[in-house]
C-alpha cells in the first residue's frame, strides 16, 4: 500500500467493493478528476476480475487493486491510512442470495461496516460514504400514515417480519446506517449515508428487472414474461447515481446525514417493458405476471433534500439509460444464448 508521501499531493480514495457495478462506474468518473489515486478493494466473490476491470487497471496507473476480505478485521486494518475518502459499497445483495443464504448476508454485511468503522477510528480525517438501500424502509409500507410515495429520508425504517429471509439484507443495512451515525456522533467521523433507489446500467448483473427482461428479449421470447407488471419503480441510471454519491462525499454539510439517491420519476413496470421493447426493436406479446412474494408495490424516492443540499439533478432520462444498458447486454450476450459475465 502506498503512503501519502508516495502519493504526493494526490487525493487517496478507497472504493470498497470497487470491482462491482457501481464501483467500476464510480472509478471511471473519479478518474476524470485531477490528482486522484484510487484503490479498488474487493474479495472477488464473483471468482475473478472481469475484462473491464482488468482493462482499467492495465491502462491507468492511478488505480490499483487489493484483494481483501472485509469481514476480516486484520485485512481491513491492513489497508493502511493513506486515504482521504472511503466509499463503502461492499456487501451481499440480491433476492436469490438472501433466500439461499440469509445467515451469510447478515454476517457479511454487518461485519464489513463494523470493521470499516473501527478501522477509520485511527484515521479521523477520512471521509466516509456508506451505501445503503431503499430496502431499509420497505417494512414501513404497512404502517399507514408513516409511509408516503415519493418517500423522503425521514421515513421510518422497519422490518416487517424477522423470520423472512429477505429481511436479513434490510436489517443489515439498517444496522450499518445506525453504526455509521453513531461513529459520526461519538468519534467525529465525517460520514454520510446514501440510499440507492433502483440504480441500473451496463454491467449491473443479471438478477434485476432490466437485465432479466433484456435477456428475454435477446432470446426472442414471445410472449415475453414481465414480472410485477402492475408495480412501479423510479429507475436511476448509474451515471446519475455516481454524481449523487460524489456530491455527498464532497459536501461538508453532508456529514451525519442520509440522502435518497435516485430519480423522482415513478415508472410503471408495464411502461418500462414497452420502452425496453422499443429500444430492442422488437414487439413481442408481453406476459403480465405478478411480482415475487414480498416485493414492494410502489417505490419512488423524494430527492428534494439532495436537490437542496447537494444541487443534485439527474440528467439521464429512461430511454437514454435503457439504450446504453441494452447495448451493453446485447454485446455481452452470446449467439448461443449464454451471457458473458
Amino acid at each position: 500500500m502506498e503512503t501519502e508521501e508516495e502519493m504526493g499531493a494526490t487525493r487517496g480514495i478507497a472504493i470498497l467493493g470497487g470491482t462491482g457495478f457501481i464501483g467500476l462506474h464510480l472509478t471511471r468518473r473519479l478518474l476524470r478528476l485531477p490528482d486522484v489515486h484510487i484503490t479498488l478493494v474487493d474479495n472477488l466473490s464473483r471468482g475473478k476480475l472481469d475484462a473491464e476491470v482488468e482493462a482499467l487497471l492495465a491502462s491507468n496507473s492511478s488505480v490499483q487493486f487489493v484483494e481483501a476480505d472485509l469481514t476480516d478485521r486484520s485485512a481491513v486494518e491492513g489497508l493502511g491510512s493513506g486515504f482521504d475518502e472511503v466509499y463503502l459499497l461492499a456487501g451481499m445483495v440480491g433476492v436469490r442470495i438472501t433466500q439461499e443464504a440469509p445467515d451469510r448476508v447478515a454476517f457479511v454485511n454487518a461485519m464489513i461496516v463494523l470493521n470499516v468503522l473501527e478501522w477509520l477510528k485511527a484515521v479521523p480525517s477520512t471521509r466516509l460514504v456508506y451505501a445503503s438501500t431503499s430496502e431499509a424502509y420497505a417494512g414501513a409500507i404497512g404502517l399507514g400514515g408513516h409511509f408516503h410515495v415519493p418517500t423522503d429520508e425521514d421515513v421510518l425504517v422497519a422490518i416487517d417480519d424477522v423470520r423472512n429471509p429477505r429481511s436479513t439484507y434490510a436489517a443489515s443495512k439498517i444496522l450499518g446506517e445506525c453504526a455509521v451515525m453513531a461513529h459520526h456522533q461519538v468519534h467525529g467521523l465525517h460520514a454520510a449515508v446514501v440510499r440507492y433507489h433502483n440504480v441500473y446500467g451496463p454491467r449491473m448483473g443479471y438478477e434485476h428487472v432490466i437485465p432479466e427482461l433484456s435477456v428475454r428479449l435477446l432470446q426472442g421470447n414471445d410472449p415475453c414474461d414481465v414480472y410485477g407488471w402492475d408495480q412501479t419503480r423510479a429507475f436511476c441510471y448509474v451515471d446519475d447515481a455516481v454524481e449523487g454519491t460524489m456530491a455527498v462525499m464532497a459536501a461538508d454539510q453532508a456529514a451525519g446525514e442520509i440522502f435518497h439517491i435516485g430519480t423522482d420519476l415513478e415508472t410503471p413496470i408495464a411502461e418500462l417493458a414497452g420502452a425496453l421493447c422499443r429500444v430492442a426493436g422488437v414487439a413481442p406479446a408481453l406476459g403480465q405476471l405478478p411480482a415475487p412474494p414480498g416485493s414492494v408495490a410502489r417505490r419512488c424516492p423524494d430527492i428534494s433534500k439532495a436537490r437542496r443540499v447537494l444541487d443534485y439533478a439527474p440528467t439521464v432520462n429512461l430511454e437514454q439509460g435503457l439504450q446504453a444498458t441494452f447495448a451493453w447486454y446485447k454485446a455481452a450476450y452470446h449467439a448461443d444464448g449464454t451471457e458473458s459475465r
